[in-house]
């Protein structure tokens, strides 16, 4: 048997992120008998062992590594269909161009280029309604994937476009955002090394899909915390140079002088047809560079 159902994997999954069947089965609102049988009757359909049991807990096999992973992406994969095609249906046709399109970008950032490009879609013919949803640090990948944004803008380094397609919108360089009283804020450059080692003035750290690389400085959440913390002279960070919009009196910008561009990108799931979508990124690189070369077919 070479085909998963949805409930399979939803099962799985649980149980591999969990570890634990009966907390598992409380998630997934079951029992646990019925749970545990389940997934034994996965591992016989399968052939392999997925999960190893014994008295101190459930451990993941080499096989469930790669099945949890599969199966999440599948999952998500799902889930994006069903939201999809039920945001096509409430717009009254099927990826038309009155459709509706959901836009996730990061809070606070590329303001002036959001602004512009809503601005340039809307004076286009037939087009579609456009949904712009804010999202935390990193949050855009997440939101294509599984289906709650059509749509997204994102930067390189810090997002990856890894299966989605894009094109590259616009490039600045950074900044060290700092307390404005603080003696390096007089400076008129400053290196990457003397951001990272200023003494009694941590770096703050950005989360990586999630996940918060080991450090002094504090883990940052959201935009306002990170302006009061720098404010307080409790951290520094590197940002955008158009991250000076949203800097506060008590704030001060140093351009960084070996610092990687920061690049702005309009990124979309490789296998949409939207013609909505098709006009936007259209749009959108007709505002800020040569026409698009993978924009997707209506």
């Amino acid at each position: 048997m070479d085909t998963l159902e949805t409930r399979e994997l939803r099962y799985f999954v649980a149980v591999a992120e969990e570890l634990h069947f009966g907390r598992a089965a409380e998630r997934l609102g079951m029992a646990q008998p019925p749970l545990s049988r389940a997934i034994q009757q996965l591992e016989r359909r399968l052939a392999v062992c997925l999960l190893e049991r014994n008295r101190r807990g459930v451990r993941l096999t080499g096989a469930g590594e790669v099945l949890l992973q599969e199966g999440r992406a599948a999952l998500d994969a799902a889930a994006a269909a069903v939201r999809r095609t039920r945001r096509t249906g409430d717009a009254g046709g099927p990826g038309g161009p009155r459709g509706r399109l959901v836009l996730a970008v990061k809070a606070a950032a590329s303001h002036e280029l959001l602004r512009r490009l809503l601005d340039a879609y809307a004076a286009e013919p037939d087009s579609a309604e456009i949904e712009v949803l804010p999202c935390g640090i990193c949050e855009q990948e997440e939101l294509l994937r599984d289906g709650r944004a059509d749509v997204a803008l994102m930067h390189t380094p810090w997002n990856s476009l890894a299966g989605f397609d894009s094109e590259a919108l616009t490039a600045e360089g950074q900044v060290a955002v700092l307390p404005a009283g603080h003696p390096l804020a007089a400076r008129e450059t400053l290196s990457l090394a003397e951001v990272r080692d200023v003494p009694g003035l941590p770096l703050a750290r950005w989360p990586t899909r999630g996940v918060y690389a080991p450090g002094p400085g504090p883990e940052i959440h959201n935009q306002t915390q990170l302006a009061q913390l720098i404010a307080l002279g409790r951290t520094v960070a590197v940002a955008p140079d158009s991250a000076r919009s949203w800097l506060w009196a008590e704030h001060a910008a140093v351009p960084l002088t070996d610092a990687p561009p920061v690049v702005t990108h309009i990124a979309w799931p490789a296998h949409s047809r939207s013609l909505a979508l098709a006009g936007l990124v259209r749009t959108a690189t007709a505002m800020t560079g040569p026409p698009a070369s993978t924009v997707p077919a209506g």
